[in-house]
């Protein structure tokens, strides 16, 4: 049986963690904010939030009050990029890529129900279609999970059970919907998404597979709607092109 202490210091190392996901949607947020989401008084907002705000991992600011992320959290996020080995493999294939479309590429991998985003290389052309950059989105409506899902049965139950939010009339509604477009992705080997986060901005991915045939993650290329659709069966074979030499050197480098 668990300590009280010890029961204590997990669930304020649990509430902190909450605390740090309320700032997931919200840039700044006040300390009555955060406890109605934390479901706590205000007066043990105000310690988690002052306690972490010591530590670096939050700041104030000084003209309103509110909290949000601290820089500490940004050097320690670049750190773990950094060491991220999937990420260290793929950045010349990833720049090759971005050589040859004259488009934005990205490296992704699916986080729960959602596509993080672990790589970006921007071109203009890449960029003028984008009108907001987030690190992650959920899986259904971008190509990179959708190519993720048509080979990773767990983040497909995953994009399911959180179900299929739309950000425009082109997202996926429905599960069925979103089973066939995994099955036609396995038909032709890579995913495509038109206007499904946003409008005017279009992509192409394919998986990266393990030696068990399963998705450890997905490169695609970005841009505008025009972009991608002047050519794009030669943007769905540089995809797969890519993603299965990217598959390749993992499934080398993989112990026996």
């Amino acid at each position: 049986m668990a300590e009280p202490h010890h029961e204590g210091e997990l669930k304020s190392v649990a509430s902190a963690i909450e605390l740090l996901d309320c700032f997931v949607t919200d840039e700044e947020l006040g300390v009555s904010q955060v406890a109605r989401r934390l479901g706590v008084a205000k007066s043990t907002a105000h310690r988690l939030l002052t306690t972490l705000a010591a530590g670096g991992l939050i700041e104030q600011n000084s003209e309103n009050g509110r909290y949000r992320l601290g820089l500490r959290l940004f050097e320690l996020g670049h750190l773990a990029l950094s060491r991220v080995e999937l990420r260290r493999e793929s950045r010349a294939l990833l720049e090759e890529m971005r050589e040859v479309s004259g488009l934005t590429v990205h490296l992704a991998v699916a986080q729960g129900a959602d596509t993080l985003y672990l790589e970006r290389l921007p071109t203009l052309r890449g960029m003028q279609a984008m009108s907001e950059y987030r690190r992650r989105w959920p899986l259904h409506a971008t190509s990179s999970g959708k190519a993720i899902c048509a080979y990773d049965p767990v983040s497909t139950q995953a994009r399911i059970a959180a179900g299929f939010p739309a950000f425009t009339p082109n997202t996926v509604a429905t599960r069925e919907q979103f089973l066939a477009q995994l099955a036609q992705i396995r038909r032709v080997g890579y995913a495509q998404a038109s206007e499904e986060v946003m409008l005017r901005l279009a992509s192409v991915a394919a998986p990266v597979l393990d030696a068990q045939g399963f998705a450890r993650a997905a490169v695609s290329i970005t841009g505008s709607v025009q972009d991608l659709s002047a050519n794009p069966d030669r943007l769905g074979r540089l995809v797969v092109k890519a993603s299965q030499r990217l598959s390749k050197m993992l499934q080398h480098r993989a112990p026996a």
